[in-house]
């Protein structure tokens, strides 16, 4: 599995990818936090604190995740290696495992330059340090969660089909819909005691709370629970090629 590991964050690093993905992603975070004037201009805010960065992040790894992870199966079944893998000396979880951690890793290399941004508003603050760390650093865990989560809905949506664009298409409306739907469905929903249920379910609501500054098990137990759904989900069908 290490091997497999180590193979895929090469694949990422040795091609325009993973730098595309960075790139883009620091770019487009750096544009609307510090140049744009829009609501999510940090220097423009009321107060000294990252909540703008926290909630846009989430919507960008909407599309860019999807776009990184639907290569990882799908290309490997259009191309035929998929059946060169199924025969390695590895189980069909751990070549699921070492794709799915080489997505995480690559988006925590995206994120960690983003730590500067903390560091500018620290020194910005009035009096200097006036910002929440606490808030902060827990915010951190919550975007790597969400990361990690997409990741693992991408690897699922790539295991269902040969092509990359009905991969992409498919893991960012699954993105979307755990990030975001099952919380507007809640909103806007008739179901009276039940919306609390469903807004639950979604991604939005856990987040939310692990932006307060405070860690609940039940807010990790979600998204670790999401994200072996769909690694589950993604062996199953990965067995299914077998036959």
């Amino acid at each position: 599995m290490r091997a497999l590991y180590l193979k895929e964050i090469n694949s990422f690093l040795s091609s325009i990818i993973g730098y595309v993905f960075i790139v883009i992603y620091l770019i487009a975070s750096g544009l609307f936090h510090w140049i744009l004037s829009f609501d999510t201009n940090l220097l423009e805010g009321t107060e000294t604190d990252l909540i703008p960065f926290f909630n846009l992040s989430p919507v960008i790894f909407l599309i860019l995740i999807p776009a990184i992870t639907m290569r990882s199966i799908a290309e490997e079944r259009r191309t035929g290696t998929i059946e060169l893998l199924l025969t390695r000396p590895i189980s069909d979880l751990q070549l699921i495992l070492a794709k799915y951690f080489a997505g995480v890793t690559l988006l925590v290399i995206a994120i960690l330059p983003t730590v500067v941004y903390y560091i500018s508003m620290y020194s910005l603050g009035k009096p200097v340090g006036n910002i929440d760390t606490g808030a902060t650093f827990t915010s951190y865990i919550g975007l790597i969660l969400i990361g990690a989560v997409f990741v693992s809905i991408g690897i699922f949506a790539s295991s269902l089909t040969s092509s990359q664009i009905v991969a992409f298409i498919l893991a960012m409306f699954l993105c979307w819909a755990f990030y975001d739907g099952f919380n507007l469905l809640g909103n806007f929903s008739q179901f009276g005691s039940l919306d609390t249920i469903i807004q639950s379910i979604g991604i939005a609501k856990h987040y939310d709370e692990i932006k307060k500054g405070v860690i609940h098990s039940t807010d990790i137990v979600y998204f670790l629970s999401v994200i072996v759904v769909f690694i589950s989900a993604s062996l199953t069908v990965v067995k299914t090629l077998k036959k």
